[in-house]
């Protein structure tokens, strides 16, 4: 079965940090759902049974993340941000956070960065919210020890299914950024003692009607082969080194990176122009985080590291998943290199 973003050879898709194609496990197992859904709350026979697939779709979920606690499922990774953060004001965050969590965050501690986009681990706050990886740059912020803080949330959504999870208290996971299907995501709890239930569904924790055909494609997504992921280092460090040898820079080139997201910076050409021309030559990148992208304002994570805004106005961000090739990068690095050399020859 084709992914929903089909290979097509006319068309690189490399913005696989805003969603990356549903793998087609996951595909099979959310039409498979569909043809046997019914409300897992419901209390006849149907219902009954939709319950024993949700359970076990959440049981599958903890074990492929190797998560030996609670599994609170919610329509993605913004939810279950807002749950974690309910009633937690003067949450200390990064400047750095990802949108979805600035917005959640109440009254929050904002804590600075270096140029390179990693948060000190002294002093801080007693309940924090830090990305595992940043979605636009990749960096690895840093993550404090537990004994540092009493509370301590990690926004998972780029790096669970590729790294490990921390030892942290309340951990952020999003299904379609590792290869299952939109709107579903999950809130992994250590104590749900640390939450507020609200009634309704999840164990009261959420309202809504669980989406089990969904659940069961983030189960299968979870469970298919990731061997793919160890073999994105070395094509991310083939492209670095080509960005560099056409005149560009790296974003936190130096910083620790999960490898399937980078930033570069074209000089002399806006990151807006760049994704016109790259998406006319059949590459999808895209320019920072999808959740603020689409404004094209200013990066707030490239103004938090020291970037003037004329700098951070013409970085793109490339990022790698499961269908990602060899061929892909070096056709990508081919183009980049090619409007990067018109540039210079126009100026």
């Amino acid at each position: 079965m084709e992914p929903i973003l089909s290979r097509n050879t006319s068309r690189i898709y490399l913005d696989h940090a805003a969603t990356t194609p549903m793998r087609p496990e996951a595909v099979a197992a959310v039409m498979e759902g569909m043809t046997r859904w019914a409300n897992p709350s419901s209390p006849h026979a149907e219902g009954r049974a939709a319950r024993a697939a949700l359970e076990d779709a959440r049981n599958r979920i903890a074990k492929a993340l190797d998560w030996p606690h609670h599994v609170i499922l919610t329509s993605g990774a913004s939810e279950s941000a807002a749950l974690a953060l309910r009633g937690r004001p003067g949450v200390g965050v990064a400047s750095v956070e990802h949108d979805a969590i600035l917005r959640a965050a109440e009254s929050p501690v904002m804590l600075p960065v270096d140029d390179d986009g990693r948060i000190g681990t002294a002093n801080l706050p007693a309940v924090i919210a830090v990305q595992s990886a940043n979605s636009e740059t990749g960096v690895l912020p840093g993550m404090p020890k537990h004994t540092a803080t009493d509370v301590w949330i990690a926004d998972c959504a780029q790096t669970a299914g590729k790294l490990a999870l921390p030892e942290a208290d309340l951990v952020i996971v999003s299904a379609h950024k590792l290869g299952g299907p939109p709107g579903i995501g999950a809130l992994l709890v250590r104590d749900l003692g640390l939450l507020d239930p609200t009634g309704g569904q999840e164990r009261g924790y959420r309202g809504g009607t669980e989406n089990l055909p969904a659940a069961l494609g983030f189960a299968a997504a979870l469970e298919a082969p990731r061997d793919w992921f160890a073999a994105i280092a070395d094509l991310r460090a083939t492209l670095d080194t080509a960005i560099l040898a056409g005149g560009g820079e790296i974003v936190a080139h130096h910083a620790p990176r999960i490898s399937t997201i980078a930033s570069y910076r074209m000089p002399g050409i806006s990151s807006a122009a760049q994704l016109i021309r790259l998406d006319m030559a059949g590459f999808a990148v895209s320019a920072g985080s999808a959740c603020s992208s689409g404004s094209m304002r200013p990066s707030h994570v490239l103004a938090a590291m020291g970037y003037s805004p004329d700098v951070a106005a013409e970085v793109v961000r490339v990022s790698f998943g499961w269908t990602t090739t060899p061929d892909d990068v070096a056709r990508f690095a081919e183009a980049w290199t090619r409007i990067a050399r018109d540039v210079k020859r126009a100026a």
